[in-house]
């Protein structure tokens, strides 16, 4: 059992300095590199008592579509607040570029397979209470990620 718990903090640890070397990445000349990604954080309003739907169509479908379009999933949240983690989603995505963006979301709205799993999804009603929010942003020169 000691032997296991070793091994898997020292897989948790290698895991660590790993991530940390691929975000510290440095230049020739010793210089850090610059995350120049765009980062879109998203709110999304759940219809009432749609948020495990909503959160089954983001795990079972979105997610894929992301992926299959170039845009980077950074994570998900939901509020902590009982009230609000009951109809608020939020995430973030990351892409080349805010054109590289507007390209991804294009393919990804007309892509048939997510209109299929719009159709199905909503079925029993829309998931959304309202649009979702959507804010472009960059990192600071002071960033952790930048």
């Amino acid at each position: 059992m000691k032997y296991l718990l070793s091994v898997l903090v020292l897989g948790i640890g290698l895991m660590g300095i790993a991530v940390h070397l691929a975000h510290a990445k440095k230049t020739e000349k010793g210089e850090q590199k610059v995350d120049s990604r765009v980062f879109e954080l998203r709110t999304y309003t759940a219809a009432p008592g749609k948020i495990d739907a909503l959160n089954a169509r983001f795990r079972d479908h979105t997610n894929k579509l992301f992926e299959k379009h170039g845009m980077t999933i950074i994570g998900f949240w939901m509020p902590i607040k009982q009230k609000e983690g009951e109809e608020k989603l939020i995430y973030i995505l990351a892409y080349p570029s805010k054109e590289a963006a507007d390209k991804s979301w294009k393919a990804f709205r007309e892509d048939p397979e997510w209109q299929k799993v719009v159709k199905e999804t909503e079925k029993n009603g829309r998931l959304l209470a309202k649009p979702p929010e959507s804010v472009y942003m960059a990192p600071t020169d002071y960033s952790p990620i930048k």
